[in-house]
Formats: C-alpha cells, structure tokens, sequence
C-alpha cells in the first residue's frame, strides 16, 4: 500500500503491567455528569439525557508529560475524570452488556479554553476550540478492569500545586458507567480503542504556567502534569 503523505501515528496509552500498547480510536467526553459539577455551570443536574463532545486521539499527554498553556485563550481550566477504555464496541448496547465491553480505566484529564468555549455557547457554536485543541486530554496508563475494585464508590479528587481543588466520588455520577456506554452506544457505534471521558466533579478552575497538576481516583493511581 502506497500512501501520498506519510500516516500519523497511531496515538496510544501504555498498559499496567505490559509492555504492550493501547491504541486510541476515539475519545469521547460526557458533559455536566456530576450534579454539584452542573450547578457550578449554572445548569439544572437532573437526569436529562447526557450529552457527549469528542477530542481527537492526538490531543493525549502521557503521565509525567507537559501541557503547554494554549494559543488564544487566557481562561484554561482542569477537569480531573475517570476514563474508560473499551475492547468491544457494537450499537445499541444493552446496559447489562455494557461491562463486558470495558478493557480497564485511566485517569485523565479533560482540559478546556473556557473563555472560547463561553464565546462557543452564547453563539450557539460547537465547543471543538475550547475542548478539541492540541494536549487537551492527558491519560494516564490503562489499568485492566480485572485489577480494579470497588470503583462504585471510589474517590476521585484533583490538586494543583499541592493543594486540593477538586474532590468527589464516583458514586456522584448521574449516569453511571454502563448507562453512560449504552446511551452513548446508540448515538455512535463505539469501538475497541474508544476512550470515554465519563465527567468532572465540582471544584473545576484556571490554571496558569508553573502549575502542577495531580489527579487520582482510588485504585487507578496518580496523574501528574505540568503546566507551562
């Protein structure tokens, strides 16, 4: 097979405990999943159907990595998150189907130009220049599903430069883990190497350059990124 320019590079994330690699297909992000999270943005956190945004595989910064503070923007924001990774996808997937399609779960981060998103909203605009730009999704390793437990009432918290800045639980989700890939399954046929960024909890803020980030969900491990 010939190509006309040279293909990019398949983006991937390591896997604890091998040395093999898990290839990005898609990433796609949930919005408002946690109620205190909604209220902080001004919105109503009932239970209407959710709604997903997607970044591309080339936006992800590995653990340990840098996030360069972007073009454009003066207002950039961390949204610490509980990333799912599939190995099976299909449509229509039933929620008690659902977990057989997850091959483990990461940690990341969902950063955002709030500024331009704000531009983005009050003109009824996608949100792709505030969510989608280059180093907007850092994730850490994947850890295989059959290595996590009691992740229904996991913490999930965020500090930035020592001090905590965010702090939840997983049990605060208001669609949890398999609804979240079974509503999602029936807007888009998910894959294997989906990545699902599943929500942020209240706290979310600005960050500037010099400021380190570390994120952790129990029984995932730690997320560290520095700004500059």
């Amino acid at each position: 097979m010939a190509y006309v320019i040279t293909p990019p590079t398949i983006p991937t994330v390591p896997v604890r405990g091998s040395d093999a690699l898990f290839p990005i297909h898609r990433i796609y992000c949930v919005g408002r999943n946690y109620a205190a999270h909604a209220r902080e943005m001004g919105h109503d956190p009932d239970r209407e159907p959710p709604f997903f945004f997607q970044k591309n595989p080339d936006t992800i910064v590995p653990n340990g990595g840098n996030f360069p503070y972007p073009d454009k923007s003066k207002d950039v924001h961390f949204e610490m998150e509980l990333v799912i990774a599939l190995s099976k996808g299909g449509k229509d997937i039933a929620e008690a189907d659902a977990m057989d399609c997850v091959y483990g779960y990461a940690l990341g981060l969902d950063m955002t130009r709030r500024d331009l998103q704000g531009v983005a909203k009050k003109a009824g605009r996608p949100w792709e220049v505030g969510k989608a730009f280059e180093n907007s999704a850092p994730c850490g390793e994947i850890v295989p599903a059959d290595q996590v437990s009691g992740l229904e009432n996991a913490r999930i918290w965020l500090d930035v430069n020592g001090e905590t800045r965010q702090d939840g639980n997983i049990n605060q989700l208001i669609w949890n883990i398999q609804e979240t890939i079974s509503y999602l399954s029936g807007l888009f046929t998910l894959a294997p190497g989906d990545l699902i960024y599943s929500g942020t909890p209240a706290g979310v803020g600005a960050i500037v350059k010099g400021d380190v980030m570390k994120g952790s969900v129990e029984g995932i491990g730690s997320l560290t990124i520095n700004v500059n």
